[in-house]
């Protein structure tokens, strides 16, 4: 009777496995911030509220349509300066600078995020078969990674964007989608082959263990990080790419928003204001610096990590 009371009142103990592990992910976070130099705490920060502000662009209060012309309705004014209603002023055709910054933030993380995805993927995919498995499989697709490095990528966007009389955000994703993927590849490649030379890979084959399970649960998992630090860093050179593009009249079309354009535009008012060409400017540098200080950072951190063990 004891034990089966014993029982039951273990049986009714509320269990909060969910909340401590939230509480535990939520205190390795904070134990990582707190190990950030202030440099590293600001760019972090940086990058926190420029995505939050790119993606919740539409619902912030306040803030003015990035592609609205005020004084065509006389209600606005060309290249003024900071106002209340205008945070960092207006362009040399009254549109908000502020707007035109943020929503240009979406086009450039867009443009970022969704080469590194693809690269990422089939970079790991492709690296890992080729790495893990070689022989004939290997020589095919390093075969035609080689051909696709060798192949000029802004001959091909040209090539596309001209094909397709268009230029909008998808097709320059999707162009950039096909030229990247290649060097993830090679990045995937060199780490699998490193890998498969491991003790536990060896143990695994020595068991009997098929060659898809090895790549599924031996291979893939160890790339993975490998792969993710290459597109990490890539992150900032995409960023600069689709600025780029945007500064020579190859990018997302007139009058989308881009910090690249946006500093084309305003080159012919430099002599009468200069600050439509800075904001855009000074946000791209501190982009750019930020994600590639924040990869170093992160950069050392493994290597540290990796030397303790």
């Amino acid at each position: 009777m004891s034990e089966s009371a014993d029982l039951g009142v273990v049986g009714n103990q509320p269990t909060d496995d969910g909340g401590s592990e939230s509480a535990g992910r939520a205190t390795r976070f904070v134990g990582v911030l707190k190990r950030m130099p202030w440099l590293t705490k600001f760019c972090f920060t940086w990058l926190i509220l420029l995505v939050s502000a790119a993606t919740f662009a539409d619902v912030i209060p306040g803030l003015h349509d990035p592609d609205y012309q005020g004084f065509i309705f006389g209600d606005g004014k060309t290249n003024d300066g900071p106002s209340a209603s205008h945070w960092l002023g207006t362009d040399n055709v009254s549109r908000d600078i502020l707007a035109r910054l943020i929503y240009g933030a979406r086009v450039s993380l867009i443009f970022a995020f969704s080469g590194v995805a693809v690269g990422v993927t089939v970079g790991c995919i492709l690296g890992s078969i080729s790495g893990f498995l070689r022989g004939f499989v290997d020589t095919s697709i390093m075969a035609f990674v080689d051909v696709m490095l060798s192949f000029p990528a802004l001959v091909g966007l040209l090539f596309v964007t001209t094909l397709l009389e268009a230029r909008g955000l998808f097709v320059l994703c999707a162009v950039t989608a096909i030229f990247i993927w290649p060097r993830f590849t090679r990045v995937g490649r060199a780490t699998a082959i490193t890998v498969s030379g491991q003790d536990f890979v060896s143990a695994a084959k020595a068991i009997g263990t098929s060659r898809r399970r090895i790549l599924l649960r031996e291979i893939l998992p160890n790339v993975f990080p490998a792969v993710l630090a290459f597109g990490l860093v890539s992150m900032a050179i995409l960023i600069i790419l689709e600025s780029t593009l945007s500064f020579l009249g190859l990018g997302v079309e007139i009058p989308t928003a881009s910090w690249g354009g946006m500093i084309a535009q305003s080159r012919q008012d430099l002599l009468i204001n200069v600050w439509p060409a800075i904001w855009p400017s000074v946000t791209l540098l501190m982009t750019v610096y930020s994600f590639n200080n924040l990869v170093d950072w992160l950069r050392a951190q493994t290597a540290v990590r990796s030397a303790a063990v």
